[in-house]
């Protein structure tokens, strides 16, 4: 049997339609890991011959003829998608989230938090009113930040992010999605920023919470990113703790706290009972470890 790299070295395909097709069968002959912007093998591969070819996703250009240099391309990142097993989203310097492009860099945790999605989708239902002022903390390449400046275009934006790495790319996000006359980026650690902020109408915040055994089991895919950006000492808290607690300070009257911790709610639920967490996992599918927080039913406030 050939292997997926010999298969895609054979002859050029004639359409976009096959060049993906054949493509979508050497991922999943390759048995890769996904879940950094698709979930499967097909749509990797689609964003792949998409991407280098600057069509839209659509239909109508599937049967369009291939550049056979496109395809020499396509063949190249493919081949290392395979070998390397790292997230397509590093070999080709951008991502898709939320339909919208974001680029990002190896090093940098790649775009994929479901806070996202559930900001557009629920908003109305979960937020009092619409945000005078949002904080994204963790910021990391800012997709969070600029969802929600995109969303509520009267708000002003303030993203924390310790990578420097990370602030440059955010700062460049910012400015090709039309945010930098709004929105601000921090650099520094989010657990000594909290206490100098000020207060928000709106925190959102995907930080890193991976604990210490689920580091341990994670594929190749996830491990290419860094460890910092995804762990979170033992239990998965180690960055979401200290944020929670500074919270009376961190929230307006009436403000509103979004939060990630997937895998790490039951140690999160039982450190921080005291907090009235409504986890929203409860109440919309696809979420993992999402929770809200009230400003008005913090127990200091």
């Amino acid at each position: 049997m050939a292997s997926p790299l010999t298969e895609l070295a054979t002859a050029t395909p004639v359409t976009l339609r096959e060049a993906i097709q054949r493509t979508a069968a050497q991922f999943e002959a390759a048995e890769l890991c996904f879940g950094h912007g698709t979930d499967n093998s097909w749509d990797e591969a689609v964003y792949l011959l998409l991407t280098l070819s600057g069509l839209d996703d659509d239909e109508a250009v599937l049967d369009r003829p291939l550049d056979p240099v496109l395809w020499s391309e396509a063949r190249a990142i493919a081949a290392r998608r395979i070998t390397e097993r790292v997230p397509l989203a590093y070999l080709l310097h951008r991502c898709r989230y939320l339909g919208l492009e974001f680029h990002v860099e190896p090093g940098l945790v790649v775009p994929r938090s479901p806070l996202g999605p559930l900001l557009v989708e629920q908003a109305e239902a979960l937020l009092p009113r619409a945000p005078r002022r949002v904080l994204d903390l963790c910021a990391g390449t800012g997709c969070l930040g600029i969802v929600a400046g995109l969303l509520f275009p009267d708000c002003e934006v303030t993203l924390c992010e310790l990578d420097p790495r990370a602030v440059a790319v955010a700062r460049l996000n910012l400015r090709e999605h039309g945010l930098q006359q709004r929105a601000e980026v921090l650099e520094g650690d989010v657990r000594a920023l909290v206490a100098t902020l000020g207060q928000f109408d709106l925190v959102l915040c995907n930080p890193p919470y991976v604990n210490a055994a689920d580091m341990a089991a994670l594929p190749p895919e996830f491990r290419a990113e860094p460890a910092t950006g995804l762990g979170a000492g033992d239990d998965g808290l180690a960055v979401i703790s200290p944020v929670l607690e500074a919270l009376n300070h961190l929230l307006s009257a009436g403000g509103t706290f979004l939060g990630e911790v997937g895998h790490s709610r039951p140690a999160l639920a039982a450190r921080h009972r005291a907090l009235p967490l409504r986890w929203l996992d409860e109440e919309f599918e696809g979420l993992d470890g999402v929770f809200l927080l009230q400003a008005a039913a913090l127990p200091t406030r």
